[in-house]
């Protein structure tokens, strides 16, 4: 077997288990759906809220596009605005046929423009990733800290507490393990770089990142790159209110839970499985039901329609993406 056809065959492999865990997970949330109970719900809901959530959700996309463009503009300022906003849609699309495959694609939308290399790209990518997941943390860990009464409980037992115990030890050895290795290769790789193939390049796709992910530090206008993180996560928030209020049965709920179920749904994005199906689900509609006592019906209906509106904003705009790239490549070549 070829080295190339064993490649597409672990790709395959990882596809079809990322996949297999995503309908794993989805049977799980809908196995006990009472379904007449569930399109009950739909039926109630304000679709008007619904499609001023999916609105919200392409400001965010631009926001987004206008963030990572700052991020660039030291490395290049000739990056525009129209590039990094494919580069966005159509990462956002890819992450539906492989989980996280999204980040890498969107860098090779930048770099086939010729106007910066993928290992530039690639590290203010992880810069851009590395803020939001502080900025996840940052506002979970301040609203859990705020709202530990009503909320706590629900982090502690029904999320961390699980995953502690399905293991033989604690989850912090696992994260002191994964530390360890990943600076054992990283001392590997230096010390080999000039005696190695594979280290050398490598190191220099390190070194070529590290430039990227530096590239914050010589923003012109950080303030810029500031505002539009909170900005980002304001939009999250409003989605989140919108799709809420969108269902009647959730009348009681008010901003600070619409707050409390983004959070929960920005790590169940994060979670590798294509496009965030089953996690999402799976984890929103716990979090409804356990902590507000809403009825799992009426969590699933909330999750679904979050998700779906998500999704289907993604994809539209990774379409619309996708065809003004093959616009511009048909013209370029027609010259």
């Amino acid at each position: 077997m070829t080295p190339e056809r064993r490649k597409k065959i672990t790709k395959a492999l990882k596809w079809l288990i990322s996949l297999a865990i995503a309908a794993l997970l989805l049977y799980l949330s809908f196995r006990s759906v009472k379904w007449e109970d569930f399109f009950g719900g739909l039926k109630e809901c304000r679709f008007w809220l619904v499609l001023l959530s999916m609105a919200a959700s392409i400001s965010a996309f631009f926001l987004r596009a206008a963030r990572w463009r700052e991020i660039m503009k030291p490395l290049n300022r000739n990056i525009r605005f129209g590039e990094t906003f494919d580069g966005i849609n159509i990462g956002n699309i890819s992450n539906f046929a492989f989980p996280r495959a999204g980040e890498f694609v969107r860098c090779g939308v930048i770099s086939s423009t010729g106007k910066l290399r993928y290992d530039r790209v690639l590290g203010t990518v992880v810069l851009e990733r590395s803020w939001d997941m502080l900025t996840l943390l940052v506002l979970l860990a301040a609203f859990l800290l705020i709202k530990w009464k009503d909320f706590g409980n629900f982090v502690s037992q029904q999320m961390w507490k699980p995953l502690s115990e399905s293991l033989s030890f604690s989850l912090w050895w696992i994260v002191a393990a994964v530390a360890v290795a990943l600076a054992a290769i990283a001392v590997l790789i230096y010390r080999t770089r000039k005696t190695n193939k594979i280290s050398g390049k490598l190191s220099a796709i390190v070194k070529g990142a590290l430039q990227g992910f530096t590239s914050a530090f010589r923003m012109e206008k950080k303030w810029r790159f500031l505002l539009y993180t909170i900005a980002i996560w304001v939009i999250y928030w409003l989605m989140s209110y919108l799709t809420m209020l969108s269902l009647p049965k959730l009348d009681a709920l008010n901003a600070s839970d619409a707050m409390f179920l983004m959070l929960v749904g920005s790590i169940a994005w994060a979670i590798p499985v294509p496009g965030g199906f089953g996690s999402f689900h799976i984890l929103v509609s716990l979090a409804l039901t356990m902590v507000y006592g809403v009825e799992y019906n009426e969590g699933l209906a909330f999750a679904t329609l979050s998700h779906e509106a998500q999704a289907l904003t993604m994809i539209l705009c990774g379409v619309i993406s996708l065809v003004r790239i093959a616009r511009s490549n048909a013209r370029r070549s027609g010259r």
